[in-house]
């Protein structure tokens, strides 16, 4: 009896570090493949211009593509959330189920790859992490075929692809594992699947490194000045960051909304690419195309034009709302930098500080992955700027809404919770009679 229990738990073992070091394997060289055809696709455009005038035909066919293969597919981040909350159903029901059930399709993942490259070569704002996050799950889901799991260990193998693919493309590994906990809420999830995470993540990483990518890398120099002020306008730049957060929420669900009034789908992205072109034209905008890495680190040195944030902010969310493929991710990291590069007008603090602390804000009100953004911003950053990355995040998270960009997310009561504390002790203050004393 002894013996079988011993050999269940060495199979469970073998069986989970073959899983890492293939999905690791698997994600960190398709991540490597895709920054490099990325990159391969933005010089392409970059040296040829006139590629601006394809992109709504481009985004005719990236809808196109998605109708005869699989319109589910087009909403990938949904259908990985739908896909991880039925897994959830089932472990309370204590429902049987069949393994060989393909409810992420393995052709999730070229798909949103072909789409997302499209959209760069036509110049359309959009990042790289929805992509990635896409084909990590979807590559994961595939070891679905070759071995037998739970609905628990299904939940696992989901979230572990999707820490590789975000760790591949951004090469923050304890973010990753941490934003593959919140993508889908602590709640929803074990406490061992960060283990399991940190562990993929790492080779992952380690894996598109050796294919000879590298990835972006932004500093904030040393600032010792763990003043009031410094800790005052520290939380001010985080409100800020935290309402432009919710500003980008807005804008798309607001542009969402009116290309869902478009009765013909096939028109929505051609409309929006027509948009786009006429915009970056007219007013000369072809610093906003693709992903803008190169604004984001010169943010760091010289303040950007004072609405720099609000057009890429509107450029993105268009794109996106219209049928482009890509993420939100970058994005918010052009807008956050380009934003805290103005601050310094108004904010007697160093240009890459607030450049420093916008990048991971915004990404931490806009997705509601807080824990993330504050390990995103340490593993940039260094350790020693770990109390403005807590404040900046955690500022910016409370003041960007009830809403994250990530459709279907399981809403966390910690934002609520901790502002109905703060309003009654608030309210309790004023009620309560002066003191006699």
């Amino acid at each position: 009896m002894v013996n079988l229990k011993i050999r269940i738990i060495l199979q469970k073992i073998l069986k989970w570090l073959t899983i890492i070091i293939l999905t690791g394997l698997l994600v960190g060289s398709a991540s490597a493949l895709f920054l490099w055809l990325l990159d391969k696709v933005t010089s392409i455009r970059t040296l040829n211009n006139w590629l601006l005038y394809l992109l709504p035909i481009l985004g005719g066919i990236i809808w196109l593509m998605y109708e005869k293969v699989n319109p589910k597919l087009s909403n990938g981040n949904s259908l990985i959330m739908h896909a991880y909350m039925n897994e959830d159903d089932k472990i309370n029901d204590n429902e049987e189920i069949d393994n060989k059930k393909d409810t992420i399709p393995v052709l999730l993942a070229p798909m949103v790859l072909i789409g997302t490259l499209l959209t760069h070569l036509g110049g359309g704002s959009a990042g790289r992490e929805g992509t990635a996050v896409q084909m990590g799950a979807s590559i994961a889901n595939y070891f679905k075929q070759w071995f037998r799991f739970n609905p628990i260990e299904q939940q696992l193998l989901t979230n572990i692809g999707v820490s590789a693919g975000f760790a591949g493309v951004f090469g923050t590994p304890i973010a990753a594992a941490f934003f593959a906990l919140e993508f889908f809420s602590f709640k929803k999830s074990k406490w061992y699947f960060l283990l399991l995470s940190l562990a993929v993540a790492y080779f992952a990483d380690w894996i598109c490194i050796s294919w000879g990518i590298q990835h972006a890398h932004y500093q904030i120099l040393p600032f010792k000045m763990n003043t009031v002020s410094t800790l005052g306008w520290v939380l001010l730049a985080g409100i800020i960051f935290g309402l432009a957060s919710l500003l980008f929420i807005r804008f798309g669900l607001l542009f969402s909304k009116i290309f869902s009034y478009l009765p013909n789908k096939p028109i929505r992205p051609i409309i929006g690419g027509i948009i786009l072109v006429v915009v970056i034209i007219v007013f000369k905008q072809e610093k906003m195309m693709g992903l803008g890495l190169d604004q984001i680190a010169d943010a760091f040195i010289h303040p950007q034009g004072y609405i720099d944030f609000l057009i890429k902010m509107i450029l993105t969310t268009l794109t996106l709302s219209a049928g482009f493929k890509g993420g939100e991710v970058t994005p918010l990291f052009f807008i956050g930098a380009t934003l805290g590069s103005v601050l310094i007008y108004i904010i007697p603090l160093p240009i890459n500080l607030l450049a420093g602390l916008g990048l991971i804000a915004l990404f931490s009100g806009a997705t509601h992955c807080v824990i993330s953004a504050i390990f995103l911003g340490i593993e940039l950053y260094g350790w020693e700027n770990t109390l403005y990355i807590v404040i900046a995040c955690s500022v910016a998270y409370l003041f960007s809404g009830g809403k994250s960009i990530y459709e279907n997310r399981p809403k966390g009561k910690v934002k609520k919770a901790l502002l109905l504390f703060i309003f009654y002790k608030s309210y309790k203050h004023k009620k309560e009679p002066p003191s006699l004393a």
